[in-house]
């Protein structure tokens, strides 16, 4: 029969720390889960709440058992009676959790099994946690890594000492990736799940897009331009509002810089069927809007404060090109100003103003045929 002994886990605790370069109380708390999970197995059920405890001086281990007191004992794993509890703990009360030690010496072979694989996992976690501490830092920023390998949903990254995914709903729609191209990637976040903690990157966000303008236009870390607000479909279009805080500083011109060279160097990152537009910022909600509309020319915005809304008058040639294709246009406009954009046309009004232009030339002449015939 496979067992697994206590003692040798105790002394196997420092030289585990060294290789894996980990804190000696990181690969403790390890082999404690561990032991604590191995003795359910062998001796306890599935719901109990069992910890344990390494004594690394004498090598000695001992397991808790929690429950807790009750009045009438449903489930024994994780319940006791009062009467019970006593016998344990002499002040013990209604609602108290009693904790019962049992010493531990070896497993049998399938609780060894089980010791194992829970010391390997948790260690393999271990290691990723203390690695990805050191990206903790760098949340928010854009890096470079090599393509490792292209799943269904995810494309994982390789950054060096660690390696990330970009999830499906990050990827540039229409992108195509290969293994080992370097690509920038942003740093997201740090996903802890089940699975351990996970590096997620993006490239199909608004914040790709803002570092990559700040690494192309100086002005931006100088604080004569700045960018306030941006909106974006990855792969097909993304709305940037500029503004300059210097009097005579043309903040689109600055952005989109000499011949195209700065807006020109983001699309090389990102792609060529992405579109830029760069509009001017505007502190009128009015004349916002209208830039935010762009290319489309728009003839009056009325606004309803109170619910965030506007409603957008264009002419009838401009109706399609404000709402853009498959909406596009006006829905980029509606999260860059941040109200709901309603689009109206104004070719009504202006026809019947001609209709009405043309009735009174008939009445004239009418009035002029009858006049010469009486």
């Amino acid at each position: 029969m496979e067992e697994i002994n206590v003692k040798q886990l105790v002394l196997a605790v420092h030289t585990i720390a060294e290789e894996k370069n980990l804190p000696e109380e990181t690969v403790l708390s390890v082999i404690e889960q561990a032991i604590a999970a191995a003795w359910r197995r062998d001796h306890g059920e599935r719901d109990q709440e069992v910890r344990s405890e390494l004594n690394i001086n004498d090598g000695t281990a001992n397991v808790y058992v929690s429950r807790e007191v009750v009045d009438e004992v449903g489930s024994p794993a994780v319940e006791i009676s009062l009467k019970d509890a006593k016998k344990i703990k002499k002040d013990a009360v209604l609602g108290d959790r009693i904790e019962e030690m049992h010493e531990v010496t070896s497993f049998g072979r399938v609780a060894a099994q089980t010791a194992k694989q829970v010391v390997l996992q948790r260690l393999r976690e271990a290691e990723r946690e203390v690695v990805l501490e050191e990206f903790e830092d760098k949340i928010g920023t854009v890096v470079n890594g090599t393509v490792q390998r292209i799943e269904p949903r995810v494309v994982r990254v390789d950054l060096g000492k660690a390696s990330g995914i970009i999830p499906q709903s990050e990827q540039i729609q229409g992108e195509y990736y290969t293994i080992g191209s370097r690509i920038k990637v942003f740093i997201k976040n740090i996903e802890r799940d089940n699975h351990g903690p996970q590096l997620i990157l993006s490239r199909a966000n608004e914040q790709f897009v803002e570092y990559l303008f700040r690494q192309e236009v100086p002005e931006i870390e100088t604080g004569a331009v700045e960018i306030r607000a941006i909106a974006r479909e990855a792969g097909r279009r993304t709305k940037i509002a500029v503004s300059s805080t210097s009097p005579g500083v043309d903040p689109i011109g600055t952005f989109v810089g000499g011949h195209g060279t700065r807006v020109q160097a983001v699309m090389n990152e990102i792609g060529e069927q992405e579109k830029i537009d760069i509009i001017a910022f505007d502190d009128s909600s009015d004349q916002f809007i209208k830039n935010a509309l762009s290319p489309a020319e728009v003839s009056k915005v009325e606004i309803d404060e109170k619910n965030k809304r506007a409603t957008v008058f264009v002419n009838e040639d401009q109706q399609s090109i404000a709402i853009g294709r498959s909406g596009q246009n006006v829905r980029l406009a509606s999260r860059l100003t941040g109200y709901e954009l309603d689009i109206e046309q104004v070719a009504a009004a202006t026809k019947t103003v001609k209709q009405t232009r043309h009735k009174n030339i008939e009445d004239s002449l009418l009035d002029a045929v009858s006049k010469s015939t009486k």
